[in-house]
């Protein structure tokens, strides 16, 4: 932990590093699991380049709150030196949750994007397994590149 961090500001810090952090690996997950959706074998290229920004801009978003959320809830004032397991687990369950929502709300009731036959789909909720896992990976990853560390547990 840097003495950066363990100042009063710390907490920015980690908070700026996570959101640069979350935006890149959102970015990198989007373009990876193009194939799972049916805009890769449809889609135009145009298509493609603005689904991932667009993706890509609300995922930051959702990560932002889902932090901010996290954090007014379950953080305590030294926080990422305490509480850092609670944040990580308020801020993947926030991530889920929306995302379960989200894809059924576009996948089924809207019908604004389809899963191809690749997409792994959860066989109660219909939801695809791919973003799921985005939201376990990209914030654990991310909070690691934040504080330096895996946020499984609060002691450094």
């Amino acid at each position: 932990m840097t003495a950066e961090m363990r100042s009063a500001s710390g907490w920015l810090t980690v908070l700026r590093r996570y959101l640069v952090a979350s935006i890149g690996l959102h970015l990198s997950w989007e373009i990876l699991q193009l194939p799972l959706y049916t805009l890769w074998e449809a889609g135009t290229l145009r298509q493609k380049v603005f689904d991932v920004a667009h993706c890509t801009i609300g995922d930051a978003m959702i990560s932002g709150l889902s932090l901010l959320l996290a954090l007014a809830i379950a953080a305590r004032p030294e926080w990422p030196l305490s509480s850092a397991r609670r944040v990580w687990v308020l801020t993947v369950f926030m991530g889920m949750g929306y995302t379960i929502y989200s894809e059924w709300l576009n996948v089924i009731v809207r019908g604004s994007w389809a899963y191809s036959q690749l997409m792994p789909v959860l066989p109660l909720l219909g939801t695809g397994v791919a973003p799921l896992l985005q939201w376990l990976v990209v914030p654990t990853l991310a909070l690691w590149a934040a504080i330096g560390r895996l946020p499984l547990s609060d002691s450094l």
